[in-house]
């Protein structure tokens, strides 16, 4: 027999996807976070506080990095295209994998800055990012506000960003640097919100189990940890305390 009200049959089907599917999706999303932050967290520890360890990245004699240096420095970049561009090509255990080394590799790039700064302003840093991520997690999650044209705006400010921090490299600007540290953070606040919004969007038109919400969790988790990570850094170079 023909149901003849079809906002019934929509509420119900939409219902059912923000309470099961989203939900699972969202908490495998985190799950792989705070995973990768736990690797990364490690692995910049355990160099950052081991001489030997840290001599494999730097050549005490010269001072100058090594090539496991280098490509600790450089070769994040080089994970994130692999996967983002292999999504579809590669099984999800091999991007499982690529998503572990690549959170090590990023957490041995971090010990320079474990280095740098004192102990206590890392913590400090840490806690305060953290606070903020879950704050505009929950924002991003529960907000009714479609996201999606300040989205574009701050992926346009995050290109700049980008763009600022290559020339500064050449220019040496502190002024420049403590700039883009501050609008940084604005950036990486809102995406955060922004991000766990099209997450949630996402985990809706899934379903949850099959190999496709699989990939995308762990895409999703990716997306999160570059946030979180990206957030921290700045916060960082504002309230950190040099050595």
């Amino acid at each position: 027999m023909e149901n003849n009200n079809p906002d019934y049959i929509y509420k119900n089907v939409i219902q059912i996807n923000e309470t099961d599917s989203t939900r699972k999706f969202l908490a495998n999303v985190f799950i792989w976070m705070f995973v990768a932050l736990g690797v990364s967290a490690a692995c910049a520890f355990l160099f950052a506080n081991s001489p030997v360890l840290f001599q494999m990245l730097v050549d005490t004699t010269t001072g100058k990095m090594t090539t496991l240096g280098y490509l600790a420095m450089f070769s994040p970049l080089a994970f994130v295209l692999l996967m983002s561009f292999g999504l579809n090509r590669l099984s999800y255990p091999v991007l499982s994998v690529l998503f572990l080394a690549y959170s090590a590799v990023t957490g041995i790039s971090l010990s320079f800055i474990l280095l740098a700064f004192t102990a206590s302003s890392v913590l400090g840093v840490f806690i305060t990012s953290s606070v903020v991520f879950g704050i505009m997690a929950i924002a991003g999650y529960t907000t009714k506000t479609d996201l999606t044209k300040f989205g574009s705006i701050l992926i346009m400010f995050l290109i700049g960003i980008v763009v600022a921090s290559l020339v500064n490299m050449f220019l040496h600007s502190s002024g420049l640097d403590m700039i883009i540290s501050y609008i940084g953070v604005a950036v990486f606040v809102g995406l955060t919100a922004y991000d766990v919004q099209k997450l949630k969007n996402i985990g809706a038109g899934l379903q949850y189990g099959d190999a496709t919400a699989s990939k995308m969790a762990l895409m999703g988790g990716l997306t999160l940890y570059l946030d979180f990570i990206n957030l921290f850094i700045m916060l960082l170079r504002i309230f950190g305390r040099r050595r």
